[in-house]
């Protein structure tokens, strides 16, 4: 078998349908599995997986283990060759792992590869190319320099090697993942993709940065920004200069400092209230139009085929939502319209009854229901 991808879902029961959806549109040419692993999950995620995909392989805990140990899980069973590390909140185009394949297989000592990460509203995310976050670097990030630890002379549609990979997104062969030990369950969350990256590194192989195909990460649902956040994040931190760097008083002080000061006063980002004056749905289907229609319950709804007529649409894209309908457009056009940042957007899967979305990789999403009138997280 070429591929395993494997999803650590926790309580993102729409997303993870919708993420299923799209990498089985992109594994329909390789020899691959998808591997869903749960980690108690308070909503029902698990009775979706078992009744919505019975063929896919499913390991349901019956406690939190983390995210580290649940990967290496998933790990642990996974057929493929190549592993791939999947978010459950993430959209992949149709060829991503195509393309990711073949460049592994043409070029040498490849470690771990990652891909061009967009949020919910086509903002690219910086965390797709990072460096080793040093203790300088990290000192840096904690006196207030948000780019600090990310590739800034590599391209976001460039190839090219970098040190650190983030955990939404990995790709590697299996025997790889296994020569350096897999995640490191000492982290619970946060710090395991950076360890796991370095660990790579530190055996002799390269990472990768591939930013010829993108992927959505709605990031929001499975990373929020609040003080739980913050604690976790710079904890993983102090593990990680423990463990693969040398004991320096300055550095030690400057991340003890921050790993305790910054949850006090990290705030989550404020929702603002959207102004939407249009909904546009791109489909082909009067039927699903309809039932568009009255989830939204609004006379400025309007169907739109043509693709170039739907780009004349859009004039003011704060006013604008637009739904994209996957039985219509494939995948890999969704992305590509995402990119262009026209306006909010939402996806309607394949054999979905939801539509789905965020507008912001600091927030909750949103997930509307055919048939009905409420908004659900």
């Amino acid at each position: 078998m070429q591929l395993s991808v494997i999803i650590l879902n926790y309580n993102v029961r729409y997303f993870l349908e919708a993420c299923i959806r799209s990498v089985q549109s992109a594994i329909t040419a390789l020899d691959a599995e998808i591997i869903v692993v749960d980690n108690n999950s308070p909503d029902d995620s698990c009775d979706m997986m078992r009744n919505t995909f019975p063929e896919i392989q499913f390991i349901a805990n019956k406690e939190n283990v983390g995210f580290a140990k649940a990967n290496n899980q998933g790990v642990k069973v996974a057929k493929g060759e190549y592993i791939c590390i999947l978010n459950p909140d993430t959209i992949v185009a149709n060829d991503t792992f195509t393309q990711l394949l073949q460049f592994t297989a043409d070029t040498e000592n490849v470690g771990s590869i990652g891909c061009k990460l967009i949020d919910g509203s086509g903002m690219f995310l910086p965390e797709s190319k990072r460096n080793i976050p040093t203790p300088m670097v990290s000192v840096k990030k904690i006196l207030g320099n948000k780019n600090s630890g990310y590739y800034s002379n590599l391209k976001e549609d460039e190839i090219g090697k970098i040190d650190i990979l983030v955990g939404a997104f990995m790709l590697m062969k299996k025997e790889i993942y296994q020569k350096v030990g897999g995640f490191d369950e000492d982290y619970f969350m946060y710090g395991e993709d950076i360890d796991l990256s370095y660990k790579i590194k530190k055996a002799g192989f390269q990472n990768y940065y591939y930013g010829k195909t993108t992927v959505i990460h709605y990031k929001g649902e499975s990373t929020l920004k609040d003080k739980t956040y913050a604690k976790r994040f710079y904890g993983a931190m102090q593990l990680f200069y423990k463990k693969h760097f040398k004991r320096n008083i300055i550095y030690d002080i400057a991340v003890t400092l921050g790993a305790k000061l910054i949850p006090l006063v990290s705030k989550p980002e404020k929702t603002t209230q959207k102004q939407v004056q249009k909904y546009i749905f791109v489909s082909n289907s009067v039927e699903r139009f309809k039932q568009i229609q009255a989830v939204y319950h609004s006379k400025d709804c309007v169907q739109v085929e043509n693709l170039d007529h739907f780009f004349r649409q859009i004039q003011n894209k704060y006013s604008t939502e637009i739904i994209l309908d996957n039985h219509f457009i494939d995948t890999k056009e969704i992305i590509q319209i995402f990119e262009k940042q026209l306006g909010y957007y939402k996806i309607l899967p394949k054999s979905s009854t939801f539509i789905v979305g965020s507008d912001s990789s600091k927030n909750r999403g949103e997930v509307r229901m055919l048939g009905e009138q409420k908004n659900c997280v």
